[in-house]
């Protein structure tokens, strides 16, 4: 989603802007643009579609030079990718502003401004507020005070930055419902999505709070709440580093992405869930028009992202909503009939799946209503090939098994679940009570994390094994299967994974002592019946590793159990693939296996 970048300082920033664009390049865009006062105080604004690239390219034929401005990578919401969409956006010479999120009264707005004479060029949401900025500029002769009296008229969510080329000594920013953090240089301030932006101008950050204002200037910051009073927001000094694709203090990049995951969880989610409520505007400009068509949705992916189809499956279908999953190279090569109405959906952590690209450029003919993908790369083909794209919001993910984006990609789904959900009857209580929940999830997965050193006891069981079996029922029968992926890509132990309820029918031929059985028991309507499976596991003598709910009552003679107490019944499937991946990544380190690297595998599989 969107990029900002701000800064105020003595020399030039037009350097600091453009760098700011380039390391929030993963968030996915599709056009950029800079403003930036000039020594001879004119606002100068250049805007490109495309990549930063081409805006690189734009100001090496006209610079810009000036110590105050901001620039945007923007992803389409409101009205299509184009030069007059993009941000910044201009009211006159009066004020230019970015922001982030989406305004869900800008019809409104628009409506009034219009008829105050105000002129509008763009379709988007975003150029209401830089001519109610104007409008209330003309009011209030003080850029801050226009700010805080406009953030008061907006509905939905947002991230802004404005500068006025009247006032040249101060760039005013406020938040509420998507990130945007400040940073505190010598002499200098600067304002951006997120502190990867800013890491090589500083690493003091303070994170503005919802509702905030801030006006920055070369001198400091001053922070006022969503009353209009001062507040003091604490500095802190980072400690991500600049290169976020190096290990950092991890033994591997594998570890390191499974600690990152509460972080990108909150990413994913950050602008798309605001007070209890789903905006599924940032879904795209495209977005809602696809999903008024959606009857039925077909999932097609492989691998890891497969199985996170097939959860999506369980929860598309408990809220309504008609759902098939299919690995992608299978799909391509049987006769495929689309019930009407149905959406084409795939999901890849890279967006260059062969097969599953194969798959999108094959369904094009089929009759779907159209395309989405849940993918982890702006750039990539899977993205610029559908319709709409949801991103992950992951990063880099350098471990060949994937770990932050299946969770992402989960936490993706899980929304795009609710606004199906939506559209089959789902009221305004459950839609809360969900959304409460995916803003829970990030706390609910460091708890996870929690059980590090103790997960690291159990694998040490699984060394000397060569093969195991993962079980699970309902939703977490898919948790399972990836849980069984994640042993045998890094650690070469055979692992397979069935439904707890097929033990009966050909599995439990295979257990004996030798065979380690791993399970979720999360408190559901299920849980009886996998317990019984259990005691069949036992009877076998089969060494049973659990995670559990930490209310569940286990009646088994011998077993190891980890409980896992901070779940939620909706977003539970996700907090209980960590301590799987944790499981895995443990046991191939026991093992000597090259964890990041592991033998045959490559990070995307961009051929047949």
């Amino acid at each position: 989603m969107c990029g900002i970048v701000g800064a105020i300082a003595s020399g030039n920033v037009t350097p600091i802007l453009m760098d700011g664009l380039r390391r929030l390049e993963y968030r996915g865009y599709d056009s950029a643009g800079i403003a930036v006062l000039t020594e001879g105080g004119r606002l100068h604004r250049i805007r490109s579609v495309g990549k930063v690239a081409q805006l690189a390219e734009r100001l090496a034929a006209d610079p810009l030079a000036g110590p105050l401005g901001i620039a945007h990578t923007r992803w389409a919401t409101h009205g299509m990718p184009a030069e007059r969409n993009a941000h910044p956006h201009m009211s006159g010479e009066r004020v230019a502003v970015v922001h982030n999120g989406i305004i869900e009264n800008h019809a409104e707005l628009r409506a009034r401004l219009a008829a105050a004479g105000f002129r509008f060029t763009s379709e988007t949401d975003t150029e209401v507020i830089a001519h109610l900025l104007a409008h209330l500029l003309d009011q209030e002769g003080d850029l801050l005070r226009a700010v805080q009296r406009a953030v008061g008229e907006l509905v939905g969510a947002y991230a802004l930055g404005v500068v006025c080329p009247d006032e040249p000594h101060r760039l005013v920013a406020a938040r509420a419902g998507s990130p945007l953090v400040v940073g505190l240089g010598e002499g200098a301030a600067y304002i951006a999505s997120d502190v990867f932006a800013l890491l090589p101008v500083t690493r003091r950050f303070l994170f503005l709070e919802e509702g905030d204002v801030a006006e920055l200037t070369r001198g400091g910051v001053r922070v006022f709440d969503a009353t209009g009073a001062p507040v003091e927001r604490p500095v802190r000094v980072t400690a991500v580093s600049a290169a976020a694709a190096e290990k950092g203090p991890y033994r591997h990049y594998m570890l390191k992405e499974i600690h990152e995951q509460p972080a990108v969880i909150a990413e994913t989610l950050e602008g798309r869930v605001h007070r209890g409520r789903l905006l599924e505007e940032a879904f795209g400009h495209e977005a809602r028009a696809l999903l008024d068509r959606t009857r039925g949705v077909h999932i097609v992916a492989c691998g890891t992202s497969y199985h996170a189809g097939l959860v999506a499956r369980y929860w598309l279908e408990e809220l309504g909503v008609p759902a098939q999953v299919e690995v992608a190279s299978e799909y391509r090569y049987r006769a495929v009939v689309v019930p009407e109405g149905t959406l084409f959906v795939t999901i890849s952590q890279s967006g260059e799946t062969a097969d599953t690209l194969a798959a999108l450029r094959r369904a094009r003919g089929l009759g779907y209503v159209g395309s989405l993908t849940v993918c982890n790369v702006p750039e990539s083909s899977l993205v610029r090939e559908s319709d709409v794209a949801v991103m992950t919001r992951a990063g880099p993910e350098i471990g060949v098994a994937s770990t932050k984006a299946f969770t992402t990609q989960l936490v993706a789904l899980r929304l795009l679940a609710i606004a199906l959900g939506r559209r089959r009857g789902l009221d305004a209580a459950r839609e809360r009570a969900l959304c409460d929940e995916l803003e829970a999830l990030p706390r609910q997965v460091e708890a996870a994390l929690r059980l590090d050193e103790a997960i690291r006891g159990l694998a040490e069981a699984f060394a000397d094994k060569s093969h195991a079996l993962f079980l699970g029922r309902g939703v977490f029968y898919p948790v399972a299967m990836e849980g069984a992926l994640k042993l045998k890509e890094i650690s070469y132990i055979h692992a397979e994974a069935y439904p707890a309820g097929e033990l009966k029918h050909g599995p439990l031929a295979l257990v004996d002592a030798e065979m380690p059985v791993v399970c979720t028991l999360p408190r559901d309507p299920l849980l009886e019946k996998v317990l019984s499976n259990l005691q069949e596991v036992r009877a076998r003598g089969g060494e049973l590793f659990l995670f559990s709910d930490g209310e569940v009552e286990i009646p088994l003679d011998r077993y190891r159990s980890l409980p896992l107490t901070d779940t939620c019944p909706s977003t539970a499937p996700i907090v209980y693939t960590v301590p799987l991946q944790l499981l895995a990544y443990h046991a191939a380190v026991l093992k000597g296996t090259d964890v990041d690297q592991p033998r045959n595998l490559a990070k995307s599989v961009t051929v047949e």
